[in-house]
Protein backbone atom coordinates (compact mmCIF):
# COMPACT_ATOMS: atom_id res chain seq x y z
CA UNK A 1 0.00 0.00 0.00
CA UNK A 2 1.44 3.55 -0.89
CA UNK A 3 0.84 6.76 0.60
CA UNK A 4 0.47 10.53 -0.82
CA UNK A 5 2.26 12.67 0.21
CA UNK A 6 0.21 16.06 1.16
CA UNK A 7 0.67 19.13 -2.34
CA UNK A 8 2.04 21.81 -1.35
CA UNK A 9 -1.41 24.06 -1.67
CA UNK A 10 -3.22 21.04 0.32
CA UNK A 11 -0.28 21.59 3.02
CA UNK A 12 -0.57 25.46 3.06
CA UNK A 13 -4.76 25.09 4.09
CA UNK A 14 -3.91 22.42 6.55
CA UNK A 15 -1.66 25.04 7.87
CA UNK A 16 -3.60 27.55 8.22
CA UNK A 17 -5.88 25.32 10.24
CA UNK A 18 -3.27 24.70 12.23
CA UNK A 19 -1.98 28.30 13.15
CA UNK A 20 -5.41 29.41 14.08
CA UNK A 21 -5.16 26.58 17.02
CA UNK A 22 -1.38 27.85 17.78
CA UNK A 23 -2.71 31.61 17.88
CA UNK A 24 -4.83 30.56 21.03
CA UNK A 25 -2.18 29.19 23.04
CA UNK A 26 -0.21 32.17 22.11
CA UNK A 27 -3.06 34.42 23.39
CA UNK A 28 -2.81 32.59 26.52
CA UNK A 29 1.06 33.35 26.37
CA UNK A 30 0.86 36.39 26.27
CA UNK A 31 -2.22 37.08 28.82
CA UNK A 32 0.57 35.69 31.23
CA UNK A 33 3.39 37.75 30.22
CA UNK A 34 0.97 40.86 30.37
CA UNK A 35 -1.39 40.29 33.61
CA UNK A 36 1.12 40.18 36.36
CA UNK A 37 2.99 43.34 34.98
CA UNK A 38 0.95 46.31 36.15
CA UNK A 39 0.63 44.49 39.71
CA UNK A 40 3.76 43.63 40.84
CA UNK A 41 3.90 46.50 43.53
CA UNK A 42 0.44 45.03 44.77
CA UNK A 43 1.84 41.33 44.62
CA UNK A 44 4.93 42.64 46.70
CA UNK A 45 2.36 44.37 49.15
CA UNK A 46 0.31 41.03 49.43
CA UNK A 47 3.74 38.98 50.39
CA UNK A 48 5.37 41.53 51.99
CA UNK A 49 8.38 41.90 50.03
CA UNK A 50 10.08 44.80 48.27
CA UNK A 51 10.14 45.45 45.12
CA UNK A 52 13.84 44.76 44.57
CA UNK A 53 12.83 41.53 45.50
CA UNK A 54 9.94 40.98 43.00
CA UNK A 55 12.99 40.18 40.47
CA UNK A 56 13.93 37.11 41.87
CA UNK A 57 10.38 35.62 41.04
CA UNK A 58 11.53 36.50 38.03
CA UNK A 59 14.93 34.90 38.50
CA UNK A 60 13.66 31.89 39.66
CA UNK A 61 10.92 31.48 36.99
CA UNK A 62 13.54 32.16 34.16
CA UNK A 63 15.65 29.57 34.93
CA UNK A 64 13.77 26.66 35.79
CA UNK A 65 12.16 27.69 32.20
CA UNK A 66 16.32 27.44 30.74
CA UNK A 67 15.76 24.26 32.16
CA UNK A 68 12.78 23.05 30.88
CA UNK A 69 13.49 24.07 27.08
CA UNK A 70 16.51 22.02 26.51
CA UNK A 71 14.51 18.87 27.78
CA UNK A 72 11.49 19.96 26.50
CA UNK A 73 12.49 20.60 22.92
CA UNK A 74 14.44 17.76 22.92
CA UNK A 75 11.19 15.39 23.75
CA UNK A 76 9.59 17.49 21.24
CA UNK A 77 11.97 16.30 18.42
CA UNK A 78 11.99 12.84 19.55
CA UNK A 79 8.41 12.04 20.93
CA UNK A 80 6.41 14.66 18.27
CA UNK A 81 6.12 18.46 19.01
CA UNK A 82 2.23 18.69 20.20
CA UNK A 83 2.70 15.53 22.81
CA UNK A 84 4.92 18.14 24.61
CA UNK A 85 2.82 21.07 23.91
CA UNK A 86 -0.19 19.09 25.93
CA UNK A 87 2.41 18.21 28.81
CA UNK A 88 3.68 21.90 29.40
CA UNK A 89 1.17 23.64 29.12
CA UNK A 90 -0.32 21.01 31.57
CA UNK A 91 2.56 22.04 33.45
CA UNK A 92 1.73 25.66 33.22
CA UNK A 93 -2.32 25.22 34.27
CA UNK A 94 -0.60 23.91 37.96
CA UNK A 95 1.52 26.93 37.96
CA UNK A 96 -0.80 29.11 37.56
CA UNK A 97 -3.50 27.60 39.89
CA UNK A 98 -0.73 27.51 42.43
CA UNK A 99 0.21 31.27 42.22
CA UNK A 100 -3.49 31.72 42.82
CA UNK A 101 -3.39 29.88 45.81
CA UNK A 102 -0.12 30.64 47.48
CA UNK A 103 -0.14 32.79 50.46
CA UNK A 104 3.61 33.11 51.12
CA UNK A 105 6.99 34.27 49.58
CA UNK A 106 8.48 30.71 49.17
CA UNK A 107 5.04 29.22 47.79
CA UNK A 108 4.41 31.76 45.80
CA UNK A 109 8.26 31.43 44.36
CA UNK A 110 7.82 28.36 43.73
CA UNK A 111 4.27 28.68 41.68
CA UNK A 112 5.98 31.10 39.39
CA UNK A 113 9.10 29.30 38.79
CA UNK A 114 6.54 26.10 37.94
CA UNK A 115 4.66 28.32 35.41
CA UNK A 116 7.64 29.29 33.40
CA UNK A 117 7.11 25.94 31.44
CA UNK A 118 4.86 27.84 29.09
CA UNK A 119 8.34 29.34 27.66
CA UNK A 120 8.70 26.89 25.26
CA UNK A 121 5.63 27.40 23.52
CA UNK A 122 6.48 29.54 21.04
CA UNK A 123 9.90 26.94 20.17
CA UNK A 124 7.31 24.49 19.76
CA UNK A 125 4.91 25.85 17.41
CA UNK A 126 7.69 26.92 15.33
CA UNK A 127 9.01 23.64 14.46
CA UNK A 128 5.40 22.27 14.62
CA UNK A 129 4.52 24.51 11.11
CA UNK A 130 8.07 24.04 10.07
CA UNK A 131 7.59 20.61 10.28
CA UNK A 132 4.34 20.97 8.54
CA UNK A 133 5.12 23.41 5.55
CA UNK A 134 8.30 20.92 4.43
CA UNK A 135 6.34 20.00 1.25
CA UNK A 136 5.22 23.34 0.41
CA UNK A 137 8.40 24.62 -1.32
CA UNK A 138 8.07 27.84 0.84
CA UNK A 139 9.34 26.35 3.96
CA UNK A 140 11.34 29.25 5.58
CA UNK A 141 9.29 31.70 4.34
CA UNK A 142 6.06 30.13 6.20
CA UNK A 143 7.56 29.32 9.00
CA UNK A 144 8.92 33.28 9.32
CA UNK A 145 5.05 34.60 8.37
CA UNK A 146 3.48 31.50 10.68
CA UNK A 147 5.94 33.32 13.41
CA UNK A 148 4.95 36.78 12.93
CA UNK A 149 1.05 35.61 13.39
CA UNK A 150 1.55 33.94 16.29
CA UNK A 151 3.67 36.14 17.90
CA UNK A 152 1.49 39.18 16.62
CA UNK A 153 -1.17 37.88 18.12
CA UNK A 154 0.58 37.06 21.39
CA UNK A 155 1.50 40.72 21.93
CA UNK A 156 -2.37 41.68 21.30
CA UNK A 157 -3.22 39.37 24.00
CA UNK A 158 -0.48 41.03 26.25
CA UNK A 159 -2.12 44.12 26.25
CA UNK A 160 -5.82 41.76 26.99
CA UNK A 161 -4.00 40.71 30.20
CA UNK A 162 -2.10 44.07 31.41
CA UNK A 163 -5.51 46.03 30.74
CA UNK A 164 -7.88 43.45 32.49
CA UNK A 165 -5.41 43.10 35.92
CA UNK A 166 -5.04 46.77 35.53
CA UNK A 167 -8.63 47.19 35.84
CA UNK A 168 -9.60 44.91 38.50
CA UNK A 169 -6.40 45.09 41.03
CA UNK A 170 -8.55 46.95 43.08
CA UNK A 171 -11.89 45.57 42.69
CA UNK A 172 -11.11 42.28 43.30
CA UNK A 173 -9.30 39.48 45.98
CA UNK A 174 -5.58 39.13 45.18
CA UNK A 175 -6.41 35.27 45.59
CA UNK A 176 -9.31 35.72 42.80
CA UNK A 177 -7.19 38.25 40.81
CA UNK A 178 -4.52 35.72 40.16
CA UNK A 179 -7.10 33.14 39.40
CA UNK A 180 -7.87 34.72 36.04
CA UNK A 181 -4.58 33.57 34.58
CA UNK A 182 -5.25 29.85 35.25
CA UNK A 183 -8.62 29.53 33.68
CA UNK A 184 -7.33 30.88 30.44
CA UNK A 185 -4.18 28.37 30.62
CA UNK A 186 -6.62 25.58 31.06
CA UNK A 187 -8.91 26.11 28.48
CA UNK A 188 -5.93 26.19 26.23
CA UNK A 189 -5.23 23.10 27.40
CA UNK A 190 -8.22 21.58 25.78
CA UNK A 191 -7.69 23.62 22.47
CA UNK A 192 -4.28 21.91 22.12
CA UNK A 193 -5.49 18.47 22.75
CA UNK A 194 -8.46 18.64 21.02
CA UNK A 195 -7.43 21.08 17.63
CA UNK A 196 -3.88 20.42 17.17
CA UNK A 197 -2.73 17.26 15.65
CA UNK A 198 0.07 15.09 15.44
CA UNK A 199 1.76 15.43 12.46
CA UNK A 200 3.08 12.35 10.38
CA UNK A 201 6.09 11.26 10.77
CA UNK A 202 6.81 13.84 13.96
CA UNK A 203 8.49 10.99 16.23
CA UNK A 204 12.10 10.48 15.12
CA UNK A 205 12.96 8.00 17.99
CA UNK A 206 15.97 8.64 20.63
CA UNK A 207 17.31 9.03 23.70
CA UNK A 208 17.82 11.55 26.51
CA UNK A 209 20.98 12.94 27.59
CA UNK A 210 20.48 13.00 31.83
CA UNK A 211 23.83 13.57 32.44
CA UNK A 212 24.28 16.67 30.49
CA UNK A 213 20.39 17.67 31.63
CA UNK A 214 22.44 17.47 35.55
CA UNK A 215 25.15 19.41 34.60
CA UNK A 216 23.07 22.41 33.17
CA UNK A 217 21.12 22.42 36.21
CA UNK A 218 24.08 22.17 38.55
CA UNK A 219 25.78 25.00 36.81
CA UNK A 220 22.44 27.34 36.25
CA UNK A 221 21.75 26.92 40.33
CA UNK A 222 25.46 27.35 41.40
CA UNK A 223 25.50 30.67 38.90
CA UNK A 224 22.07 31.95 40.99
CA UNK A 225 23.89 30.69 44.10
CA UNK A 226 26.08 32.86 43.25
CA UNK A 227 24.19 36.03 42.43
CA UNK A 228 22.45 35.20 45.33
CA UNK A 229 25.35 35.71 47.82
CA UNK A 230 25.74 39.42 45.64
CA UNK A 231 22.73 39.97 47.04
CA UNK A 232 23.08 39.23 50.43
CA UNK A 233 26.55 40.74 50.81
CA UNK A 234 26.46 43.28 48.24
CA UNK A 235 29.01 43.27 44.90
CA UNK A 236 32.50 42.96 47.03
CA UNK A 237 31.33 39.41 48.33
CA UNK A 238 34.47 37.19 48.05
CA UNK A 239 32.11 33.75 48.48
CA UNK A 240 30.22 35.15 45.31
CA UNK A 241 32.26 35.75 43.24
CA UNK A 242 33.96 32.31 44.20
CA UNK A 243 30.50 30.92 43.36
CA UNK A 244 30.20 32.23 40.16
CA UNK A 245 33.92 31.12 38.64
CA UNK A 246 33.14 27.58 40.42
CA UNK A 247 29.68 27.70 37.84
CA UNK A 248 31.48 28.58 35.20
CA UNK A 249 33.98 25.98 35.51
CA UNK A 250 30.80 23.26 35.81
CA UNK A 251 29.74 24.76 32.16
CA UNK A 252 32.79 24.33 30.86
CA UNK A 253 32.10 21.04 31.91
CA UNK A 254 28.91 20.86 30.09
CA UNK A 255 30.03 21.92 27.16
CA UNK A 256 32.81 19.59 26.74
CA UNK A 257 30.53 16.72 27.91
CA UNK A 258 27.78 17.48 25.02
CA UNK A 259 30.70 18.00 22.28
CA UNK A 260 31.52 13.97 23.04
CA UNK A 261 27.87 12.83 23.73
CA UNK A 262 26.24 11.01 21.10
CA UNK A 263 22.59 12.69 21.27
CA UNK A 264 23.13 15.55 23.61
CA UNK A 265 20.57 17.38 25.78
CA UNK A 266 21.95 20.72 23.94
CA UNK A 267 23.28 20.09 20.52
CA UNK A 268 26.85 22.07 21.03
CA UNK A 269 27.70 21.18 17.97
CA UNK A 270 25.02 22.17 16.48
CA UNK A 271 24.97 25.39 18.44
CA UNK A 272 28.77 26.51 18.04
CA UNK A 273 28.04 26.17 13.76
CA UNK A 274 28.79 29.61 12.30
CA UNK A 275 25.13 29.75 11.26
CA UNK A 276 23.93 29.39 14.17
CA UNK A 277 25.87 30.67 17.47
CA UNK A 278 25.51 34.53 15.94
CA UNK A 279 21.25 33.73 16.17
CA UNK A 280 21.95 31.51 19.86
CA UNK A 281 23.83 34.75 21.03
CA UNK A 282 21.92 37.44 19.78
CA UNK A 283 18.51 35.59 21.85
CA UNK A 284 20.59 35.26 24.82
CA UNK A 285 21.44 39.21 24.78
CA UNK A 286 18.05 40.06 23.83
CA UNK A 287 17.04 37.96 26.93
CA UNK A 288 18.50 41.11 29.39
CA UNK A 289 16.28 43.88 28.05
CA UNK A 290 12.93 42.14 27.03
CA UNK A 291 12.50 39.65 30.10
CA UNK A 292 15.04 41.14 32.53
CA UNK A 293 14.06 44.58 31.94
CA UNK A 294 10.29 44.43 32.59
CA UNK A 295 9.57 44.58 36.33
CA UNK A 296 11.93 47.47 36.85
CA UNK A 297 10.02 49.08 33.97
CA UNK A 298 6.41 48.64 35.97
CA UNK A 299 8.31 49.55 39.90
CA UNK A 300 9.79 52.45 38.05
CA UNK A 301 6.79 53.20 36.50
CA UNK A 302 4.38 53.38 39.50
CA UNK A 303 7.50 55.60 41.94
CA UNK A 304 5.95 58.54 43.25
CA UNK A 305 8.40 61.37 42.16
CA UNK A 306 7.16 62.97 45.25
CA UNK A 307 8.12 60.75 47.97
CA UNK A 308 11.61 59.18 46.10
CA UNK A 309 12.62 62.24 43.58
CA UNK A 310 11.64 59.87 40.32
CA UNK A 311 9.53 57.84 38.55
CA UNK A 312 6.00 58.60 37.21
CA UNK A 313 3.97 57.93 40.07
CA UNK A 314 1.39 56.10 37.48
CA UNK A 315 -1.22 53.41 39.21
CA UNK A 316 -1.79 50.47 37.94
CA UNK A 317 -4.59 51.20 35.42
CA UNK A 318 -2.41 53.63 34.35
CA UNK A 319 0.30 51.45 34.15
CA UNK A 320 -1.91 49.14 31.69
CA UNK A 321 -2.60 51.61 29.25
CA UNK A 322 1.47 52.54 28.90
CA UNK A 323 1.83 48.51 28.62
CA UNK A 324 -0.93 48.27 25.65
CA UNK A 325 0.85 50.83 23.72
CA UNK A 326 3.98 49.64 24.40
CA UNK A 327 3.12 46.09 22.87
CA UNK A 328 1.25 47.54 20.22
CA UNK A 329 4.87 48.56 19.03
CA UNK A 330 6.18 45.13 19.50
CA UNK A 331 2.80 43.60 17.33
CA UNK A 332 3.43 46.10 14.64
CA UNK A 333 7.63 44.94 14.81
CA UNK A 334 6.14 41.03 14.79
CA UNK A 335 3.35 41.56 12.03
CA UNK A 336 5.59 43.46 9.77
CA UNK A 337 8.48 41.39 9.78
CA UNK A 338 8.06 40.09 6.17
CA UNK A 339 7.82 43.52 4.89
CA UNK A 340 10.62 44.88 6.70
CA UNK A 341 12.99 41.51 5.79
CA UNK A 342 11.61 42.71 1.96
CA UNK A 343 12.53 46.13 2.05
CA UNK A 344 15.92 45.95 4.06
CA UNK A 345 17.26 43.54 1.79
CA UNK A 346 17.21 40.42 4.09
CA UNK A 347 16.52 38.46 7.29
CA UNK A 348 19.87 39.72 9.04
CA UNK A 349 19.39 43.23 8.14
CA UNK A 350 16.02 43.12 9.78
CA UNK A 351 17.50 41.60 12.67
CA UNK A 352 20.70 43.81 12.92
CA UNK A 353 18.10 47.21 12.74
CA UNK A 354 15.79 45.32 15.45
CA UNK A 355 18.50 45.12 17.84
CA UNK A 356 19.84 48.86 16.79
CA UNK A 357 15.91 49.61 17.59
CA UNK A 358 16.17 47.55 21.12
CA UNK A 359 19.00 49.32 22.20
CA UNK A 360 18.46 53.10 21.14
CA UNK A 361 14.81 52.86 22.77
CA UNK A 362 16.67 51.74 26.51
CA UNK A 363 19.62 54.08 25.77
CA UNK A 364 17.16 56.66 25.74
CA UNK A 365 16.02 56.18 29.35
CA UNK A 366 18.71 57.42 30.57
CA UNK A 367 18.69 61.00 30.14
CA UNK A 368 14.55 60.74 29.44
CA UNK A 369 12.77 59.36 32.19
CA UNK A 370 11.29 62.14 34.07
CA UNK A 371 8.06 62.29 31.96
CA UNK A 372 5.09 60.00 30.72
CA UNK A 373 5.66 60.71 27.25
CA UNK A 374 9.49 60.30 26.84
CA UNK A 375 8.92 56.92 28.43
CA UNK A 376 5.88 56.17 25.85
CA UNK A 377 8.44 57.17 22.98
CA UNK A 378 11.13 54.84 24.75
CA UNK A 379 9.11 51.92 24.89
CA UNK A 380 7.76 52.24 21.45
CA UNK A 381 11.21 52.36 19.72
CA UNK A 382 12.59 49.30 21.83
CA UNK A 383 8.62 47.56 21.16
CA UNK A 384 9.28 47.53 17.56
CA UNK A 385 12.67 46.08 17.59
CA UNK A 386 11.53 43.86 20.25
CA UNK A 387 8.44 42.60 18.11
CA UNK A 388 10.63 41.59 15.56
CA UNK A 389 13.15 39.96 17.21
CA UNK A 390 10.65 37.39 19.06
CA UNK A 391 9.02 37.02 15.82
CA UNK A 392 12.36 36.39 13.99
CA UNK A 393 14.77 34.41 16.17
CA UNK A 394 13.36 30.66 16.23
CA UNK A 395 12.57 30.82 12.36
CA UNK A 396 16.20 31.82 11.55
CA UNK A 397 17.25 29.52 14.04
CA UNK A 398 14.65 26.65 12.44
CA UNK A 399 16.62 28.12 8.98
CA UNK A 400 20.10 27.16 9.86
CA UNK A 401 19.00 23.32 11.52
CA UNK A 402 18.12 20.09 9.64
CA UNK A 403 15.31 19.13 9.47
CA UNK A 404 15.74 16.57 12.89
CA UNK A 405 17.15 19.51 14.81
CA UNK A 406 14.26 22.13 14.71
CA UNK A 407 12.50 21.72 17.96
CA UNK A 408 15.90 22.07 20.03
CA UNK A 409 17.09 24.71 17.16
CA UNK A 410 14.05 26.87 17.99
CA UNK A 411 13.76 25.89 21.17
CA UNK A 412 17.42 26.95 22.43
CA UNK A 413 16.42 30.36 20.69
CA UNK A 414 14.17 30.77 23.85
CA UNK A 415 16.70 28.73 26.18
CA UNK A 416 19.53 31.39 25.49
CA UNK A 417 17.03 34.44 26.05
CA UNK A 418 15.68 32.81 29.12
CA UNK A 419 19.15 32.72 30.94
CA UNK A 420 19.99 35.91 29.36
CA UNK A 421 16.54 37.38 31.10
CA UNK A 422 17.73 35.07 34.28
CA UNK A 423 21.25 36.61 34.55
CA UNK A 424 19.81 40.00 34.03
CA UNK A 425 16.67 39.71 36.53
CA UNK A 426 19.31 38.42 39.42
CA UNK A 427 21.64 41.26 38.47
CA UNK A 428 19.19 43.95 38.40
CA UNK A 429 17.77 42.64 42.19
CA UNK A 430 21.02 43.50 43.07
CA UNK A 431 21.01 46.94 41.70
CA UNK A 432 17.83 47.79 42.57
CA UNK A 433 18.34 46.74 46.28
CA UNK A 434 19.17 49.91 48.22
CA UNK A 435 20.84 47.96 51.27
CA UNK A 436 22.64 44.84 49.97
CA UNK A 437 20.22 43.14 52.88
CA UNK A 438 16.86 41.13 52.45
CA UNK A 439 16.19 42.14 56.31
CA UNK A 440 12.77 43.07 56.02
CA UNK A 441 13.12 45.80 58.50
CA UNK A 442 15.99 47.49 55.78
CA UNK A 443 15.35 50.66 53.17
CA UNK A 444 13.18 48.93 50.53
CA UNK A 445 12.91 51.69 48.51
CA UNK A 446 15.32 50.86 45.21
CA UNK A 447 17.59 53.86 44.35
CA UNK A 448 17.68 55.81 40.93
CA UNK A 449 21.03 54.95 40.42
CA UNK A 450 20.07 51.37 40.17
CA UNK A 451 17.57 51.73 37.10
CA UNK A 452 20.22 53.58 35.33
CA UNK A 453 22.38 50.97 35.40
CA UNK A 454 19.33 48.64 34.35
CA UNK A 455 18.59 51.01 31.52
CA UNK A 456 22.09 51.01 30.50
CA UNK A 457 22.76 47.20 30.53
CA UNK A 458 19.80 46.63 28.63
CA UNK A 459 21.31 49.33 25.97
CA UNK A 460 24.41 47.35 25.46
CA UNK A 461 23.18 44.17 25.28
CA UNK A 462 21.27 44.85 22.83
CA UNK A 463 24.29 46.83 20.49
CA UNK A 464 25.89 44.01 21.24
CA UNK A 465 23.83 41.65 20.11
CA UNK A 466 23.27 43.58 16.45
CA UNK A 467 27.24 42.93 16.58
CA UNK A 468 26.95 38.90 16.92
CA UNK A 469 24.54 38.83 13.99
CA UNK A 470 27.25 40.92 11.65
CA UNK A 471 29.15 38.04 12.49
CA UNK A 472 26.68 35.22 11.02
CA UNK A 473 27.21 33.82 7.17
CA UNK A 474 25.50 35.49 4.40
CA UNK A 475 23.93 32.29 3.97
CA UNK A 476 22.81 31.79 7.16
CA UNK A 477 19.09 33.13 6.93
CA UNK A 478 18.73 31.99 3.45
CA UNK A 479 15.70 30.67 2.06
CA UNK A 480 16.99 28.16 -0.09
CA UNK A 481 17.02 24.83 0.96
CA UNK A 482 20.08 23.77 2.54
CA UNK A 483 21.92 26.75 2.82
CA UNK A 484 21.70 27.69 5.71
CA UNK A 485 21.61 23.88 7.10
CA UNK A 486 25.21 22.97 9.19
CA UNK A 487 26.57 19.93 9.22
Amino acid sequence: MTTTRPTAPTAVKGLAAVVGFLVLVEFASGILQGYYTPIYPQIADHLAISEGDINWFEAAQLIVSALCIPLLARLGDLVGHKRVLLVSTAVTALGSWWLALAPTFSTFLVGWAIQGAYVVWLPLEIAIIHRRTRTSGRQELLTRRGAAILVGSLELAVIVGAVTSGLLVDSLDMNVLLAMPAIVVTAVFVVVLVGIEQAPGDDAGGSIDWAGLALVTVALGVLMGGLVWLRLDGPGSVRGWLTIVVAVAVFVAFWRFEQRHPEPIVDVRLLSGPAQWPVQVTAFLFGVPVLGGQIPLSTYAQADPAERGYGLGADPAFISTLIGLYVVTLAIGAFTLPLTTRLLGGVRRALVVACLLVGLGYLLWLPFHDETWQALVNMGIAGLGSGALVAALPAAAAAAAPPERTGIATGMTNGAKTVGGAIASAVFAIALTATGSLDATAEQVAPLGGYLTVWAVCAGAAFLAAAALMAAPAHAFSDRPGLGTTS
